[in-house]
């Protein structure tokens, strides 16, 4: 199967401080991939050049087998490469349906088209099997699982192929933790490739197929879940040698 996403050899410098040297990476179609590592490993680096946000000086990216330029984030989603930062970005005056629609309202003529735009957030939710309270409540209302939510939904609205989730379940208690992870595992089902940064091994052998393992910039490991042990993968992220 050729990968949805490919990395080769992926550098990305910030004066002399090199933060990705020389970086593999890959993901499939319907695959969560975690990517994990200790603070400063590069892992944000990664994200942003997947998203568009900085360019990379050496190696190539390539999206469903041909190379491409991701120079900006306007080019990463027109390929359908969506991302969910960890501030999630969400207008807490508004509610759910401002929020799913913030930039790419409907209109009706001079007005907004409220209806129409209620109607496709329900549908999306449904689809997405998220529950909430109502598409009408406020987001400052919601908890961070649900807010959680909402920004994974929004990232949906351009129907990506790629979607990348900045610590999704950070700060989140245990019951809008399983909110969150079965989210991820319904977006997989429907065929998204999904890359989770995060720093909860738990949370990472409970949702992700394989786990891709940065340190010092650069990619040192790579573990298919089914058969890896979590005390090597902290190896691989510490650096420390197994006896």
């Amino acid at each position: 199967m050729t990968p949805l996403l490919e990395l080769r050899g992926v550098s990305r410098r910030f004066g002399a401080v090199e933060a990705l040297t020389g970086v593999d990476f890959e993901i499939s179609p319907g695959e969560v991939m975690a990517l994990v590592g200790d603070n400063g490993a590069g892992k944000s680096t990664l994200v942003k050049v997947v998203s568009g946000i900085l360019p990379i000086h050496g190696g190539q990216i390539r999206f469903e087998g041909r190379e491409v330029a991701l120079d900006g984030p306007q080019a990463a989603a027109a390929l359908g490469i969506a991302t969910v930062y960890q501030d999630l970005a969400l207008c807490e005056n508004l509610d759910v349906v401002g929020n799913l629609f913030l930039g790419r309202e409907r209109a009706r003529g001079p007005a907004l088209d409220e209806i129409a735009m209620e109607r496709e957030a329900v549908e999306l939710l449904r689809r997405l099997s998220v529950q909430l309270p109502s598409v009408r409540a406020p987001v400052a209302d919601l908890s961070g699982g649900q807010r959680q939510s909402v920004a994974v939904a929004r990232s949906m609205m351009g129907s990506p192929r790629l979607v990348l989730l900045d610590e999704p379940t950070a700060a989140l208690g245990v019951a809008q933790t399983r909110q969150v992870l079965d989210l991820i595992r319904r977006l997989r089902e429907q065929g998204l490739g999904v890359v989770v940064i995060s720093h909860n091994l738990q949370d990472v052998f409970s949702v992700a197929d394989r786990i891709s393992v940065l340190r010092l910039g650069r990619r040192v490991a790579t573990f298919e879940v089914a058969s890896a042990r979590e005390v090597d993968v902290v190896a691989a992220i510490t650096g420390a040698a197994l006896g």
